[in-house]
C-alpha cells in the first residue's frame, strides 16, 4: 500500500517535470455543489469544446501549454479546472484524512465505507462546469485518476459526452495489476518530494488520502465502462508501471468499438518525445466525430 502510494507521488509529478508544462492562464471560480472550482478557458467561444480533466491531487496546470495550445490552434475551444480539493479550487483538509490502509483492505474484500467525496462527486463537478458555460456537449479527456472521472461522464452523462479520451487510466477491475517491480526505483527517491516543492508543481499532496479514499471507494467500475456509448480514445504507455498496460487494454476491450493505441517510450506522464504523438491521434479522432 505505501509503495502504491509513493508510486503516485513519483509518476504524477514526473508528468510536470519531464513534460516542462506551465499554463499561465488566469482562472475564474464558481460554487459548484457547494465546492468553489476553479477553472480557465482558452480558445473560441463558437468553436468544439474540450472539457480536460487532471489527476491525483494535480491541478489543471499539468497539462500544460503544448497540449492546450494544440487544440485551441486546430479549432477547439478547451475548458480546464481544478478539481476540487486541488489548485485553487477549494481545499477540503476540514474533512479529515482517512486511514487509507483501512481503506484499501475493505475496498480488497468489497465492504461499502464512508469516503470524504467520491469520483462520482468529481464528476458532476465537470457536468456542472459545462452547465454554468452554457456547453451542451464537449469532448471529455481525462488522465489518470482524470480518466476514470471522465469515463463516468461519458457513461452517465452521454448526450454531454461528444467522445471520450482516456489516457493512461483504468476501469478498477480487481484483476489488473497494481503495480510493476520496477517502481522500487522510486521510492528511493521520497524523501526529495516536500510539500512546497509539490505546490510549485500545481500539486495538493494534502488531498492525496481524500482522493485515493474516492478511488478505492469507487472499486471495480466496469459495469459503470462497459456502459460508455460514445466513441471512446483510450490511450496508455508502453511502460506505465503505475497503472501497466493490462488496465488500458481492459478499458478498451469493455467499450465497443473504442480505439485503443499504446505508446513506446511512455510511462505513466507525457513526456516530450512521446507528447506530440498523443496529441496529434487525440486531434485526429476529434475530427472523426462529426
Amino acid at each position: 500500500m505505501k509503495r502504491l502510494i509513493i508510486s503516485v507521488i513519483v509518476s504524477i509529478i514526473s508528468i510536470s517535470l519531464y513534460a516542462g508544462y506551465n499554463v499561465n492562464q488566469e482562472t475564474d471560480s464558481v460554487d459548484l455543489n457547494g465546492i468553489k472550482i476553479a477553472y480557465t478557458v482558452a480558445g473560441k467561444e463558437e468553436d468544439p469544446a474540450v472539457l480536460m480533466i487532471m489527476g491525483l491531487m494535480a491541478s489543471h496546470k499539468v497539462w500544460g501549454e503544448q497540449i492546450v495550445n494544440s487544440l485551441v490552434d486546430t479549432g477547439y475551444r478547451v475548458v480546464l479546472f481544478d478539481n476540487r480539493d486541488t489548485g485553487e479550487s477549494d481545499k477540503l483538509d476540514r474533512l479529515g484524512k482517512p486511514n487509507l490502509y483501512w481503506k484499501f483492505f475493505l475496498s480488497y474484500l468489497g465492504i461499502n465505507f464512508s469516503a470524504p467525496y467520491t469520483l462520482s462527486d468529481m464528476a458532476e463537478d465537470g457536468v456542472a462546469l459545462l452547465e454554468h458555460l452554457n456547453i451542451q456537449e464537449a469532448h471529455i479527456v481525462g488522465a489518470s485518476m482524470g480518466g476514470m472521472i471522465a469515463q463516468m461522464i461519458a457513461s452517465n452523462h452521454p448526450s454531454k459526452t461528444k467522445s471520450l479520451v482516456s489516457i493512461m487510466s483504468s476501469t478498477g477491475a480487481p484483476h489488473l495489476s497494481m503495480w510493476s517491480e520496477s517502481d522500487e526505483e522510486n521510492f528511493s527517491n521520497i524523501e526529495d518530494i516536500n510539500v512546497e516543492g509539490a505546490h510549485a508543481y500545481g500539486f495538493y499532496p494534502e488531498a492525496m488520502p481524500r482522493q485515493l479514499t474516492a478511488i478505492f471507494h469507487a472499486g471495480d467500475r466496469s459495469e459503470i465502462v462497459k456502459r460508455i456509448s460514445v466513441p471512446t480514445l483510450v490511450q496508455h504507455g508502453e511502460n506505465d508501471t503505475l497503472l501497466p498496460i493490462d488496465h488500458g487494454e481492459h478499458t478498451a476491450s469493455l467499450i465497443k468499438d473504442s480505439q485503443y493505441v499504446v505508446y513506446k517510450n511512455m510511462g505513466h506522464n507525457l513526456p516530450p518525445e512521446v507528447l506530440p504523438l498523443v496529441i496529434e491521434d487525440m486531434i485526429n479522432f476529434f475530427k472523426e466525430q462529426k
